[in-house]
């Protein structure tokens, strides 16, 4: 509910402050006031277009600002959240200002906000009916909205768009994979040959190393040998000189010399056990040298493999990594992407089979949907008949019409479902059902709309229903029914009407008095709410016009006395 609304700069409303109330909130007062500038400002807080030709002679802008009480809309309270909008204690702050370029600015709780978030946000939440339009009545998509809440079946529309959904989806992924084919082929045999390539190499990081030594070793076999050779003798000995002493044999003399002075000073003992443990050493370390360059031998074919491999190895490098183990994990990264794609045509088999199964689910929810819709229909336009006759329309037909919807080629039907709902009127007997927005006048459009959510005030609780001239063509009895229904809708939502009737006015929880008056050479609107006396008052001038008496005074209290209501 709106619990305030401040209107700055806007035409006649030099400044302008209401505290609403729950349930049925009235604004009276004689026509010119100022009572449809209030309507407008209503309207921009429900996201109409704004013009500049409604701020105020002398203000550089218009402002309208409210502060809506959230507490029975969970879900508005879930989107802002998402939105990251600050609703703090349950209170939204909607905020519209229009300057004199004729740019409209939206913040929600201090937030800077497109214009169009307003009628997401608060079109379905706030709706207005007026002499020149109905917000809601006028929207197409509004009438399967009211249609199905009234039917109860928002959740099987819910599930119908949420199968479309999904079959849009898979129509769009399977168009994808059909698109992509060509290059989906190129891709694979180009993949497949990178695979091939390197599964041919037989690349085993280990013998690979391996390969480079022994290439390495028979490269230089004739300088291994010789400069083994010469090792060797430094060692051992050369056999052609056998007068030149070798490092063992000098090794073991220092050896057999410091064993002698070991007998003869103990603490030489470790040195001298270190000396024939390297003498061993010496010796072995001989021995393995000549072992290894007796197994040198130059062998060119051997070699000529070595570099044929090794050339075959540095090619892969080069296109697909810098080392072999990079090499592995270039193929194992195209041999997945390749399996992915041979996998296509597969996936694309399974899509026809998910397809079918949620065409087959999607088909029956929009029956099911179709049969509710039939029902709800009915029930409807009945309801909404009744309370038309009710309203001093005794002639008006109501009816809701279910065109069939075309469907997007290939699926059993649209997103809302397998029709279309219209709604029609006719306010005249004899004449033919039409469109409700090719033949509503406003005050019949007010009263339509009036009906219409009467036969729903139990679903959707929670709104700010806006009513103006659903008082026109109507007195009397009519009235106090016309009033009846307005109160008995304030019990679910907050209603805010303008009036000139009183019977309608006593009805309310919360009554406003617009008027205008000339202070310092400029006209300005005043709006104030009346209690007590001055209600009474306002009540009586309705009634009695310009002359109030006693009479008229003890009328208007005796209707606000029939009209009182326990609080909203």
């Amino acid at each position: 509910m709106i619990e305030t609304l401040r209107i700055e700069g806007m035409a006649v409303i030099e400044h302008a402050e209401l505290e609403f109330g729950p349930g049925l909130n009235v604004l009276t007062g004689e026509t010119g006031a100022g009572k449809s500038i209030v309507l407008g400002a209503l309207t921009l807080l429900a996201g109409a277009r704004a013009s500049a030709q409604t701020i105020r002679d002398g203000c550089d802008e218009a402002v309208v600002e409210a502060v809506f009480d959230t507490t029975r809309l969970p879900d508005l309270e879930s989107t802002l959240a998402e939105r990251g909008v600050d609703d703090d204690e349950h209170q939204l702050v909607v905020r519209r200002s229009v300057a004199r370029n004729g740019r409209s600015r939206v913040r929600l709780s201090g937030q800077l906000m497109p214009a169009a978030t307003l009628a997401e946000l608060l079109g379905g939440r706030l709706e207005i009916s007026s002499q020149h339009d109905s917000q809601m009545l006028l929207r197409p998509d509004a009438h399967v909205r009211l249609l199905d809440a009234s039917g109860g079946l928002q959740p099987l529309r819910d599930r119908v768009a949420a199968a479309h959904a999904t079959v849009r989806a898979i129509d769009a992924e399977r168009e994808r994979l059909r698109a992509d084919a060509q290059e989906r082929e190129r891709r694979r045999d180009f993949l497949a040959f990178q695979v091939e390539e390197i599964d041919a190499a037989a690349l085993e990081p280990a013998a690979i190393e391996a390969l480079r030594g022994d290439r390495a070793r028979w490269a230089h076999a004739d300088r291994l040998q010789s400069d083994g050779a010469a090792a060797l003798a430094a060692l051992s000995g050369d056999t052609g000189s056998p007068e030149e002493r070798s490092a063992t044999d000098g090794l073991a003399g220092a050896a057999r010399i410091v064993a002698s002075m070991a007998r003869l000073d103990p603490t030489l003992s470790p040195l001298a056990d270190r000396l024939a443990a390297l003498t061993d050493e010496l010796r072995e370390a001989a021995l393995d040298l000549e072992r290894s360059v007796a197994a040198l031998e130059s062998d060119p074919e051997r070699l000529a493999e070595a570099d044929e491999r090794l050339h075959q190895v540095e090619t892969l490098q080069r296109k697909y990594g810098a080392t072999v183990e990079e090499v592995l994990a270039f193929r194992d990264r195209a041999a997945a992407e390749l399996a992915t794609l041979e996998g296509a045509g597969e996936r694309e088999a399974e899509l026809e089979a998910e397809r079918a199964i949620h065409c087959r689910a999607l088909a029956a929810d929009a029956k099911k949907l179709t049969r509710g819709r039939v029902k709800a229909a009915r029930r409807l336009a009945d309801e909404v008949g009744a309370s038309l006759r009710q309203l001093a329309m005794p002639e008006a037909q109501f009816e809701v019409r279910l065109d069939p919807a075309e469907p997007p080629p290939g699926l059993p039907c649209g997103p809302s479902g397998a029709e279309v709902p219209v709604f029609g009127f006719c306010a005249n007997a004899g004449e033919a059902l039409r469109p409700l927005r090719a033949v509503a006048s406003g005050g019949e459009l007010s009263r339509v709309f009036l009906a219409l959510k009467q036969a729903l005030r139990e679903s959707a609780a929670g709104m700010v229903l806006v009513f103006d001239e659903v008082d026109t063509g109507v007195g009397g009895r009519v009235a106090d029914r016309v009033g009846a229904m307005l109160a008995d809708l304030a019990r679910n939502h907050q209603v805010l009407c303008i009036t000139h009737l009183p019977q309608i006015a006593a009805f309310a929880q919360t009554h406003f008095r617009v008027e205008k008056d000339v202070a310092e050479g400029r006209t300005r609107t005043r709006i104030s709410r009346v209690e007590g006396a001055e209600r009474v008052e306002e009540i009586a001038r309705m009634a009695g016009g310009e002359s109030v008496g006693s009479a008229t005074l003890a009328h208007a209290r005796e209707l606000l006395a029939s009209r009182a209501l326990p609080p909203a």
